[in-house]
């Protein structure tokens, strides 16, 4: 298997559970800080848009940091959650595109505190889902701080358990 099916395979499947651990967020509780200094649950589960667009944007030429065209993040929970799962099949979409010479150039991102270098693109496409996979699971604490119900995520939880 190449290493561009392999991240789709890894992308697609992670997508599909951070939608679905987006979508047992309770409504109306999108608000919610855990702390005076975090984001409310609206603004990280936003994040998730960020990494999408900013995954596809790495394919697509030159990088900026924040991405450019990076939609405005929705008034409700519900039109979040759907730009969420947009963005994360266009960047899907990006990739099936893309050769593997592509994939093997550059862009300049950061590569340590204000410090700017050529990392690989196939390897920021990894350092986008992985960061994703990181967020999730700061988002399913809020989750289970409001009263939701978290899903499997990597194997059986409290409130979907295999047995």
């Amino acid at each position: 298997m190449s290493e561009k099916q392999a991240f789709l395979d890894a992308w697609e499947r992670e997508a599909a559970t951070t939608v679905k651990v987006l979508r047992a967020y309770p409504g109306g509780k999108e608000t919610m800080k855990p702390h005076a200094t975090c984001r409310s649950a609206q603004e990280l589960a936003w994040t998730f848009a960020f990494e999408g667009v900013a995954a596809a944007q790495a394919l697509q030429g030159e990088f900026k940091f924040p991405p450019a065209n990076m939609p405005a993040m929705p008034d409700t929970w519900q039109g979040t959650v759907g730009e969420v799962e947009r963005v994360f099949k266009k960047t899907a979409d990006t990739v099936r595109k893309v050769d593997d010479r592509e994939l093997n150039s550059t862009i300049k991102f950061y590569t340590a505190p204000r410090q700017m270098g050529d990392v690989r693109r196939q390897d920021f496409l990894w350092q986008m889902l992985n960061d994703m996979i990181h967020h999730r699971g700061q988002f399913s604490v809020y989750l289970r701080m409001v009263g939701g119900k978290v899903p499997s995520i990597y194997g059986p939880s409290k409130d979907e358990p295999w047995q």
